[in-house]
């Protein structure tokens, strides 16, 4: 806590806004005879409006209660089904942490991040020396800056946060014992995943299309070899080498196309099919299937046709007349 004031301190920190401290580990919740694991947050009133936390019932910590360390918690919508089998009526209710009993005062409002959280004021219940079942501790003051920052590298909010620390800790650049992450270096991260993952499966994507295409080409050639005798007598009545070619690319195109169209149906039918099994679950993700995505792929899937026909078209165009004729 004595790091939290010191961040809270505007004439070294005019960057930050407010500051959250979190202490949060996990360990063993029990309540109406049904006992879990769960992760524990030691945390102040400043909480709630830093990570936008609401309840369905009753109501957050006030700082009467978190300066007497009052045994009372808010639990997550989850945890409270496994615990009591239901979400409702239960302010009053007890739970017991690690053999302690804390009285709940709140429900958290359905969110990703906590449904089987419990919140709590007694940050010193989860400090050292451990106690049995408990896993770990990890302190995480979450930091609100006054607004996003434009200044020159290294004066930034998270910039005042290391310079306090290492002055607090002791500790020189590169030898820190605590680590700043921004929301800017969270999605730098989470990019970073989603390209590699686009990337994967754009390989994936490549990989099927070149299989496919060499299917395509193959169906096509078989087809040329099959249709000697046709092509002989089309050219032998008068058919240009470019008609020829031209009916060989739109037939592989077409067959291309074709297997495009089932594949867009297949992959709406499937997102479809996710979507349902999404809102049943009560998961706030709702798949959908753009136009341009749709157009996209019938766009691509009747090139692959185009690019992997031109060969066997080629062949057949090419064919003498009077040796097709004579071809069994």
């Amino acid at each position: 806590m004595s790091d939290v004031q010191a961040l809270m301190d505007t004439s070294q920190a005019p960057s930050i806004k407010v500051v959250a401290p979190v202490l949060q580990g996990n360990t063993s919740v029990s309540a109406n005879g049904q006992k879990t694991s769960t992760t524990i947050y030691g945390v102040t009133t400043a909480y709630a409006p830093m990570r936008n936390e609401t309840v369905t019932e009753g109501a957050f910590f006030n700082d009467q209660q978190v300066n007497t360390h009052a045994r009372v918690a808010v639990i997550g919508p989850d945890l409270a089904t496994t615990l009591f089998g239901r979400t409702t009526n239960l302010v009053g209710q007890t739970l017991r942490i690690n053999s302690q009993t804390f009285t709940v005062i709140g429900i958290l409002a359905s969110k990703v991040a906590h449904p089987w959280a419990v919140l709590t004021t007694r940050p010193s219940f989860l400090l050292p020396p451990p106690v049995t079942g408990w896993s770990g501790g990890r302190a995480t003051p979450w930091i609100r800056s006054t607004s996003r920052c434009r200044c020159p590298v290294g004066y930034g909010a998270s910039a005042q946060i290391s310079n306090i620390m290492r002055l607090r800790h002791k500790v020189k650049v590169g030898s820190e014992d605590f680590s700043v992450f921004s929301q800017q270096d969270i999605l730098q991260t989470a990019t970073s995943i989603t390209g590699i993952l686009t990337i994967f499966l754009g390989g994936i994507a490549a990989i099927s299309l070149l299989v496919g295409g060499i299917g395509i080409m193959n169906i096509m050639l078989v087809s040329v070899a099959e249709r000697t005798r046709e092509i002989g007598l089309r050219k032998a009545v008068g058919a240009r080498t470019r008609d020829i070619m031209l009916q060989f690319l739109v037939e592989s195109s077409f067959l291309s196309l074709m297997g495009g169209l089932i594949g867009i149906l297949l992959g709406w039918l499937i997102s479809l099919i996710i979507g349902q099994i999404a809102a049943s679950s009560g998961t706030a993700l709702n798949p959908a299937v753009s136009w341009n995505a749709i157009l996209l792929a019938t766009l691509f899937s009747a090139a692959v046709g185009l690019f992997f026909g031109i060969y066997p078209a080629r062949r057949a165009s090419r064919l003498e007349p009077v040796e097709a004729l004579r071809y069994e």
